[in-house]
């Protein structure tokens, strides 16, 4: 029955299919970091004080050049999706790898100035490191598949990590506010 499938039909259902699994994969990495982030929220009407020290500790500028990291880091994985050009394709795939690497770079520095640790005392601390280390976790990997991406591009897969990074983005930009201003 498969052998009467057009191959150009049985492309377009294959690319379906990934976008399906995709978006299952995002919706489900951005339930996981609400949750977190709920959670961290309600941590914080029951200890303000506690939270506002925590907060009150926080490096600010590192945090807002991370954020700049990773809006170039989306802009030019917006470019690798956007481009024809198999050559610009791999230049702005490895430049978002290489903003998500500094990103991490940036990041590890925070958590080394912070004095964060996994072994932290208090809640403010351990939600932090939870959240925050997380999401690091997901730009590492995410960084490694845009090099890996940049080195064997193909339209589909291009497409399937630039979605996925655009919501590591997402989370962050919303992860922003509430970890280090709200």
């Amino acid at each position: 029955m498969t052998a009467m499938i057009s191959p150009e039909l049985r492309s377009q259902s294959t690319a379906q299919s990934d976008d399906l699994m995709v978006w299952i994969l995002a919706w489900s990495e951005l339930a996981a970091f609400a949750a977190m982030m709920m959670g961290f929220v309600i941590a914080s009407w029951f200890q303000p004080e506690l939270f506002a020290a925590g907060k009150a500790r926080l490096h600010h500028e590192i945090a807002l050049a991370n954020t700049v990291v990773l809006l170039v880091s989306g802009w030019c994985a917006a470019l690798a999706a956007r481009s024809v050009n198999l050559r610009q394709q791999r230049q702005a795939l490895f430049a978002s790898a290489a903003s998500g690497i500094l990103f991490v770079a940036l990041k590890l520095y925070e958590y080394q100035v912070e004095g964060a640790s996994l072994l932290a005392e208090d809640s403010f601390w351990q939600l932090y490191v939870l959240i925050t280390g997380f999401h690091l976790v997901h730009v590492l990997f995410g960084s490694l598949v845009l090099a890996l991406m940049a080195r064997f591009p193909s339209p589909q897969n291009i497409h399937l990590v630039t979605t996925l990074w655009h919501v590591i983005d997402i989370v962050w930009l919303v992860m922003f506010p509430v970890v280090y201003l709200l």
